[in-house]
């Protein structure tokens, strides 16, 4: 029996109906041991020495491998084919002959780039050691990682509260996204004038065409920048008379992408199919890692973490001959296509992203795929199809328009899809949609022919501000930029969320103050580690060391001794330093001058001091310069709800009287976060009526009538229509409810407490009860690879969690929901098995010890005589 190793039970599912009973295939549900979240993983004074750890949620999975290994004397360590892959299977090989299993044993690497049988059985017969180049560039990172984030976050938390933390390469795209932002704040719009005309010919046809030359002058784009120059332009043509002066017609093609790599992949779906890149990634995972499509299990498309463009001959094959069979020879080029990639840093070590097999076409198996993996796999089939495909022939046709003297031009533009080609089956989406690629056909008109009916408008227009980055326009700058490599962006993006750096709104990333705090932090006292450059040259070396081009230990030497310089440096620098830094910096954006005649910084409040950036105890806020004369504090825009204790609130902040007792109604914060309080306490031991503010409310717009409202919380719904019985709608410990008697049910919002009804309230309550956390699943992620049981999605009282059997584990922070997939339920849910089992056996031998304590009480109790 040979043991062969995998990171996900799905792939272990797969490879193991293809090796048979002679091996045992266990999955290591990832990386098995990671540096501790603590000072001293990394010993730069130790030559870099590094500290590693097994988690509690791998040590299961690694007694279990070792258990199996101790009866082999072959072990196959069949990770994915990338660095990430092969630093899993050196660590898990160092963790077995620490644990003294390997002797005896031969350890062996294989690699596939596409799980299929025949890809698997050749991978088994040419085994090979494992790749020490690609190990040491995975150290590098690591130790490169681990020493900027447990070095640069505690200087953020000490010269500025409330921040999170900072990472080597998250930190970088923050400042894309901030640096974005601050461009379109202080963009100035720019008017213009374009002329555009209607022209008719003697047939009736329309030819719409846009003034080119004015009076002999070539037209710019801000050649018109005032209403009055663009109506004398008008003037000056209405009276003439216009005829086809030249007319221009040419072919051209347009080629088909090159397939899919990982951030191409991102961005296409992100454009079409509205996919974050983390859950594109997790989709495309398991269209890898292998589905059961008619009885038939194997992987749908190659290895989805790539930078190359290229694909295998057979593959070529293979996508010629569908092309052939379903659209024709004339959709075949002459002779197979071959793509370059262009991105920087590309290392083109493994194939596009591609089918395994282009006979299985979308429509042939999208019932064995859930929505989305048939969603992904057609996006896929189709680009990879497409990509050796025939070009598309365009007839291109411009038409010059003009007046008596030839003084004045307008000119006509179309485009008519000659021959479709690629585009019968696939076309590029893109980030901002152009006008000008829009194909209109134009009628057929001569030279000389005359336009005896025209209509002639002029259009105002503004300059528009750069957008803000998408999804997949971050990927592609991220790219371009060469910060970061494919198996990283999707990280990247998730980290600035989940650090409440970014939000995306509209499918666009906004940053959030802290995010700009950060960023401003880090351009100010640590400018070198944000720039871009100096982050894609330190990708450069990291990709020099997988190609053994450099020694890993220097390059950490290297940065080290500069970085650490750099945090030497800011050991003195006052919190006054910090603060004007950023106040000069982000003075644009926190105070804005919207009116020319009012200083956006004068206090409000006393009209005499200057507000400026301030920091307490939870963050930045702005406050009066005459403080403590004056206390006037405001929050940041962003709205600081954080009941975790994030909030800054240096006092009440009142938001007007109660009309019915004249008592004040105001915000504050609390040790459990922010709540609304109702007057103050008369004498002492008295309670004022107090709510806590609902978590998806901004103190930034709470209004008096509707902290009034939350305020009279529990209210009176009506009355039972069984019993007459009151029925009351509140918040209570657990979110907001109805209760008749001691009948309760939940609400999805704050805001039903408010406004629901009688009848909808009534059939809440006749509703059966949900008990505990057996909630109706949300989703149903698939079945365990163990015993073929389902593994569920609930919302229960404290939270979301996956179920299988009687096992319940809760979904980290990070994750959600909607987005979690099989394979990263499966450790969760292992891991709390592992705790439970624990649990059992300390329950199990506590019980043992007690009765043998009472047996040796007994046999230890003096015999009494009568």
């Amino acid at each position: 029996m040979s043991v062969v190793i995998v990171e996900s039970p799905a792939k272990a599912k797969t490879i193991n109906k293809y090796l048979g009973s002679d091996y045992e295939v266990i999955a290591s549900y990832g990386h098995v041991r990671d540096l501790p979240p603590k000072t001293g993983s990394v010993l730069p004074d130790e030559d870099f020495a590094m500290r590693w750890a097994i988690g509690s949620k791998s040590e299961g999975r690694v007694k279990e491998i070792a258990n199996a290994v101790k009866g082999t004397s072959h072990l196959y360590l069949a990770t994915d084919p990338d660095r990430e892959g092969e630093a899993i299977a050196w660590h898990i090989r160092e963790v077995l002959q620490e644990r003294g299993v390997l002797e005896n044993v031969e350890v062996h690497r294989v690699v596939f780039h596409e799980i299929t049988k025949s890809a698997v059985l050749e991978a088994m017969q040419h085994p090979r050691d494992l790749d020490h180049k690609l190990i040491e560039s995975y150290l590098a990172r690591r130790a490169l990682d681990y020493l900027v984030g447990f070095t640069l976050s505690p200087v953020l938390w000490r010269k500025l509260p409330g921040s999170r933390s900072a990472g080597r390469v998250q930190s970088v795209a923050l400042r894309l996204i901030c640096e974005r932002e601050a461009e379109i704040e202080v963009f100035k719009p720019r008017e213009y004038w374009t002329i555009e005309a209607a022209f008719e010919t003697a047939a009736g046809d329309k030819v719409p065409a846009k003034l080119t030359q004015l009076d002999g002058a070539k037209i710019e784009k801000f050649s018109l920048e005032t209403e009055a120059a663009a109506r004398a332009a008008l003037a000056r043509l209405e009276p003439q008379d216009f005829a086809v002066q030249r007319i221009e017609r040419k072919q051209s093609h347009r080629h088909p992408p090159p397939p899919f790599t990982t951030s191409t992949l991102q961005q296409e779906a992100s454009r079409k199919l509205g996919f974050s890149a983390k859950h594109t990634m997790s989709v495309a995972q398991r269209l890898y890692e292998g589905l059961d499509v008619g009885g038939d299990t194997g992987g749908l498309i190659t290895y989805m973490r790539t930078d190359s463009v290229q694909i295998a001959k057979e593959a070529v094959t293979g996508a010629r001959g569908t092309i052939g069979d379903e659209y024709g020879n004339s959709y075949l080029p002459k002779a197979p296509r071959t793509y370059r990639s262009h991105a920087k840093n590309a290392q083109e070590a493994h194939e596009a992203i591609r089918p395994t097999n282009f006979r299985r076409r979308p429509q042939d198996i999208a019932r064995s795929l859930n929505p989305d993996q048939a969603k992904l796999y057609e996006l896929i089939w189709k680009r990879a199809m497409a990509s050796q495909m025939s070009s598309a022939l365009l007839d291109n046709v411009a038409i010059d328009i003009e007046g008596p003297d030839g003084k004045d031009v307008f000119r006509a533009t179309g485009s008519v899809v000659a021959f479709d080609g690629f585009l019968k089956l696939y076309q590029e989406g893109r980030d901002e949609p152009s006008e000008d690629e829009e194909s209109k056909e134009l009628p057929n008109v001569s030279e000389k022919d005359p336009f005896p009916k025209k209509q002639i408008q002029p259009e105002q227009h503004f300059t528009q501000p750069p957008p803000r980055f998408s999804e997949a326009s971050l990927v592609k700058r991220l790219e371009e930029l060469g910060i970061g490599r494919p198996s990283t962006y999707a990280s990247i993006i998730s980290v600035l969320q989940d650090r409440d750096y970014v939000r995306l709104e509209k499918k666009r990333f906004i940053p959030e103050d802290r995010g700009r705090l950060v960023t401003s932090f880090l351009a100010n006292f640590f400018r070198r580690y944000v720039q871009y450059h100096f982050t894609a040259e330190l990708e450069d070396q990291l990709d020099d060391v997988s190609e053994g081009r450099t020694n890993w230990k220097q390059v950490l030497h290297d940065f080290w001794t500069k970085f650490e310089a750099s945090v030497g440096e800011t050991k003195d620098l006052a919190i006054k330093d910090v603060l004007d830094a950023l106040d000069e910096a982000l003075g644009p954006h926190f105070f804005p001058q919207t009116d020319p005649n009012v200083d956006p910084r004068r206090c409000p409040a006393c009209n005499q001091g200057r507000l400026a950036l301030k920091l307490g105890k939870f963050g930045a806020f702005v406050g009066c310069s005459t403080y403590p004369d004056c206390t006037y504090t405001r929050q940041l825009a962003e709205g600081l709800q954080e009941n975790g204790g994030g909030a800054v609130l240096e006092g009440p902040v009142e938001l007007g009287q109660d009309p019915e007792t004249g008592e004040t109604v105001s915000l504050r914060k609390g040790p459990y976060g922010l709540y609304l309080q109702l007057g103050e306490a008369k004498e002492k031991g008295d309670k004022p009526k107090r709510v806590s503010l609902p978590p998806d409310r901004s103190p930034d717009n709470i209004e008096l009538d509707y902290a009034l409202q939350l305020l009279r919380l529990p209210r009176e719904v009506g009355k039972h229509p069984e019993n007459g019985a009151p029925i009351l709608a509140g918040i209570g410990r657990y979110g907001p409810y109805v209760q008749h008697e001691k009948n309760y049910r939940s609400l999805p919002t704050v805001d039903d407490a408010l406004t629901i009804g009688l009848n909808r309230a009534v059939d809440l309550l006749a509703q059966p009860a949900k008990r505990g956390r057996a909630a109706s699943a949300l989703r149903t992620l698939g079945d365990h690879p163990d015993n073929g049981k389902p593994i569920t999605v609930h919302d229960g009282r404290y939270g979301p969690y996956v179920k299988h059997g009687s096992t319940n584990a809760t979904i980290p922070k990070g994750s959600s929901p909607e987005t979690i997939t099989l394979e990263e339920a499966l450790p969760l849910l292992a891991a709390r098995e592992e705790r439970k089992k624990k649990k059992k056996t300390s329950k199990t031998r506590s019980k043992t010890a007690k009765k043998k304590k009472e047996k040796k009480t007994e046999t230890d109790a003096p015999v009494s005589s009568t």
